[in-house]
């Protein structure tokens, strides 16, 4: 069992993979029906039109391979699957990027920079060379991906920045609404896990799609990162990324408060890399050819908390910021898709096709 310790208040940094996906604005967003006769595209290569403006097939390739592991195969389904997936997150950041151009907002050369160097997260030189020639990425590419990315956020920030701010009144009224969910009945501890296994998975819900296949995968997986995590990368962020388990992972990998009593029920390893360890401290449990990677976020002890303790009135105020602004982040992005006018030709060709998936073959040049 290994063990790091977290210093808290670090920021967190982008892990390389996640940086090569350049898609991180993702959103559930329908479009209005569209008519039974849309206008065909100029060139079998036009996967989408957003307002005038083209998404090409090569614009979404290039996006998959960026984000796909290149030691996962995948079906033609699952491949198609994948890029339709894909193409919405570039419909929506093509029109955040439009908007971004409006508002005359610009990522300053400095803060590209800086996002670039925490993307690569003291990665070697040749094995950040030897990643990008795996996903037939160009830094160029990565950069203009990372500055993509950056500008969309920014407008969604400046967007919905100022609405998204909670009162003194608003936490002192959940606090007087929940005030048992802060009474603790026994000692426990607040953990986080990541979870990654030796085979492959029937469900994938992680932010990167990957998933080790065999036990040396996992091995290799798990030290990839512990050493983003020395590098100074959040463990929500690689959880979300990175965990294999489909409950867990979409929340950062929190599982809450947990009580002494059912820690001890725990396996002997999964205890003893909980119980007496200091908060901000991760251990790695093998169980099986498996492992869990365990964050210890806080140690509470039995009692009635309020106000006056720190962590209550922060953990409230994060609840009440994360509600509020995925209540407003869904609103605007939906908001934004149907005021444009946008065709996606491939869900279309998916739809009209014979076979379970078209054809995933590039058009020969000159075909229309």
């Amino acid at each position: 069992m290994s063990e790091l310790r977290l210093t808290a208040g670090r920021s967190c940094r982008t892990p390389v993979l996640i940086a090569l996906a350049a898609a991180s604005v993702v959103a559930a967003c329908r479009s209005a029906p569209a008519p039974a006769a849309a206008p065909k595209p100029v060139s079998a290569d036009t996967w989408a039109v957003v307002d005038g403006r083209a998404i090409t097939r090569e614009d979404v390739d290039k996006a998959f391979r960026r984000s796909h592991d290149t030691a996962q195969t995948l079906s033609d389904e699952e491949t198609m699957t994948q890029k339709l997936s894909l193409l919405n997150e570039l419909i929506v950041q093509d029109l955040l990027l439009a908007k971004a151009n409006a508002l005359k907002l610009e990522i300053p050369a400095a803060d590209l920079d800086a996002a670039y160097q925490n993307a690569r997260q003291n990665i070697p030189d040749d094995v950040f060379q030897q990643e990008l020639t795996k996903r037939s990425v160009t830094p160029a590419e990565m950069r203009e991906g990372l500055r993509r990315e950056l500008l969309a956020q920014k407008v969604v920030e400046q967007e919905l920045g100022p609405k998204i701010s909670v009162t003194e009144q608003e936490i002192s009224d959940y606090f007087n609404a929940n005030r048992a969910q802060f009474n603790l009945a026994e000692e426990s501890y607040h953990i986080a896990q990541i979870i990654v296994t030796p085979v492959r998975d029937a469900q994938i819900t992680n932010g990167t799609g990957d998933d080790a296949a065999t036990p040396e995968a996992a091995a290799a997986k798990i030290q990839m990162l512990m050493e983003r995590l020395k590098a100074g990368a959040s463990f929500r962020d690689l959880a979300i990324g990175y965990s294999e388990d489909p409950e867990s992972a979409p929340r950062g990998g929190d599982l809450g408060l947990v009580p002494l009593s059912r820690l001890k029920q725990a396996p002997p390893a999964l205890r003893d890399a909980v119980l007496k360890k200091a908060p901000g401290t991760v251990n790695v449990v093998n169980l099986g050819g498996g492992y869990t990677m365990v964050l210890i976020v806080a140690h509470e002890q039995a009692g009635q908390r309020d106000l006056s303790t720190p962590i209550v009135r922060d953990r409230i105020t994060e609840t009440l910021r994360s509600r509020r602004e995925q209540l407003f982040r869904a609103a605007y992005l939906t908001a934004v898709r149907s005021d444009a006018q946008v065709v996606n030709y491939l869900a279309r060709q998916v739809l009209e096709s014979k076979s379970s998936a078209p054809s995933l073959q590039p058009a020969a040049p000159g075909t229309k």
